[in-house]
């Protein structure tokens, strides 16, 4: 038997046209009981999870979740449940989060607003923080727990016409390094680029994608990573015969694709919390510790999405998925604006959304620009072109990209709330496929 209590508390601001909308904080809670039942073909389990449980609600959710196992079956990824006893502050109360934690922010953003008015520009957004204590008990005697603050901060701005809008945004455990007037700054910047407008066809451009760009990317070539998908031939690091692609290399350059528990400001879980099976996470890990991961080391994929049974089957190594992702290149350094400063003639992005896969065995993703797209000419951006729908592989990325700047903290647009903790840097790609232009604005 395994239970995993979810204690959630949220703080958040909301704002348009240059004034606070909303407010609120909330509290929630879940409770998500596994039970596992020894049968004379294998063990099953059973997964039942429900909100606002109270002391009188727990037996009936345990029932629930012990008849689901025994009408389950044998369960493919069942495993002996991780041991252990009590941990480090299990009986701590969970984290709490307040309004105080704006309390710096706020007064910024009221100064941004009166920026705004006085240069014509609309401002829209939201902002973010929250905590949320998991707390992890089994059958075996393990007690653990884990406390996970997150925030993060999407600003828009938009031109009193809303023909021009551009984006910036940031993720941050606790907001202390959240800088309102310096993304405001860079918004201003940005609509002042798109002052000067140009229609572009769609073709190959040589183009550099700022960190959060990158970010958008990434993710998708981290969640599909799973091995035994791999194995069964269903992804971009299939190799023939139920094999997988870990020891090629996947790119000519000195990249390195890896997630780490303790990274400083994309802290994580260091063990599995898992509320349902996958084909990438098993119910049958919880507890199981975790450790820094490079996925891809010196541009040669090195592991895969793990669980204990899909490492039996693929013969590779235990690697549980981690609750961050950071991409290095050796001899990366500099920014957005100094891989800008090198390009003849090209694009620049802000950032990517509504991306889909279009074809798993190449991870072929398409979607579209958003929120500025920047011609630049002899290093110079020189103003703003139509939006694009693109069609590309992160994984081919890898391999062509020309030139990639120091790995920072970054926010993906597209995957951000779902998936905040990423480093990640600029590159510069020089044939990105911009396969049609886009109407969206």
């Amino acid at each position: 038997m395994l239970v995993l209590v979810d204690e959630g508390s949220t703080a958040n601001l909301r704002w348009a046209t240059n004034a606070l909308t909303t407010n609120g904080v909330t509290r929630d809670r879940s409770v998500t009981v596994i039970a596992t039942v020894d049968g004379g073909s294998g063990t099953a389990s059973g997964v039942v999870a429900r909100s606002a449980v109270t002391p009188e609600g727990l037996e009936p959710l345990v029932r629930a979740a012990e008849q689901a196992a025994r009408d389950n079956g044998p369960a493919e990824d069942a495993q002996p449940l991780v041991p252990g006893d009590a941990g480090s502050g299990w009986a701590d109360p969970p984290g709490e989060t307040s309004p105080e934690v704006f309390a710096h922010i706020a007064p910024a953003l009221g100064d941004a607003f009166s920026r705004a008015d006085d240069e014509r520009r609309l401002l829209y957004g939201y902002l973010e923080h929250g905590v949320r204590t998991t707390y992890l008990g089994s059958s075996t005697g393990l007690r653990a727990r884990h406390e996970q603050p997150t925030g993060h901060i999407g600003i828009t701005g938009k031109s009193t016409d809303k023909t021009r809008s551009a984006w910036v945004g940031q993720s941050s455990r606790d907001l202390t390094d959240v800088d309102v007037t310096a993304l405001d700054a860079e918004l201003t910047k940005r609509l002042g680029w798109a002052q000067r407008t140009v229609e572009l066809p769609a073709g190959r451009y040589d183009t550099v994608l700022p960190p959060t760009a990158v970010a958008d990317l990434m993710i998708y070539a981290y969640w599909t990573m799973s091995a035994r998908d791999a194995a069964d031939g269903q992804s971009v690091y299939s190799a023939p015969g139920g094999a997988t692609r870990v020891g090629e290399r996947l790119s000519k350059h000195p990249v390195s694709l890896w997630s780490d528990p303790a990274a400083p400001g994309l802290e994580c879980a260091p063990a599995v919390y898992a509320h349902a099976s996958s084909t990438e996470t098993s119910v049958f890990d919880n507890g199981l510790p975790i450790e820094r991961t490079s996925w891809i080391e010196d541009g040669t994929l090195r592991a895969l999405l793990q669980t204990r049974s899909s490492a039996g089957l693929t013969g590779l190594p235990t690697t549980p998925a981690v609750d961050n992702l950071g991409l290095t290149v050796d001899g990366g350094t500099g920014s957005v604006d100094d891989l800008a400063a090198g390009v003849e003639r090209g694009l620049l992005l802000t950032c990517l959304w509504y991306i889909r896969a279009v074809d798993p065995q190449t991870l072929l993703l398409t979607g579209l620009t958003r929120d500025g797209v920047y011609l630049v000419e002899n290093g110079e951006v020189t103003g703003a072109v139509n939006n694009y729908r693109f069609n590309e592989s992160p994984v081919a990325l890898l391999d062509r990209f020309t030139a990639a700047g120091a790995t920072v903290p970054t926010f993906s647009r597209e995957w951000g709330d779902y998936f905040p903790r990423t480093a990640m840097p600029a590159l510069r790609v020089p044939d990105f496929n911009m396969s049609s232009v886009s109407q969206a604005s």
